[in-house]
């Protein structure tokens, strides 16, 4: 079994707080069903509705890491971050 990336750890501990979207769900279900073992591959995985979702949420989760000052945090987030574009 390959184990998922640690970014993605991050990302998918990040997306629970938003669950209740459908778009987070079929996120969280690629996470979940491919083990991807890099963001990049993960990215190229998103259709464009999940891009921009995403992009959405990480806009207020790096907000949250940063004010908190969560370093480690927001450095893992900001990897997915700069793959989307």
């Amino acid at each position: 079994m390959i184990n998922i990336d640690q970014t993605l750890q991050y990302l998918r501990e990040s997306l629970s707080n938003y669950i209740e979207n459908d778009v987070c769900q079929q996120i969280l279900s690629k996470i979940e069903a491919n083990n991807y073992t890099s963001e990049e591959i993960f990215i190229s995985d998103l259709d464009g509705k999940e891009m921009d979702y995403l992009d959405m949420v990480l806009e207020n989760e790096l907000d949250y890491a940063k004010n908190v000052q969560n370093d480690k945090r927001v450095k893992e987030l900001n990897d997915v971050y700069e793959q989307l574009f």
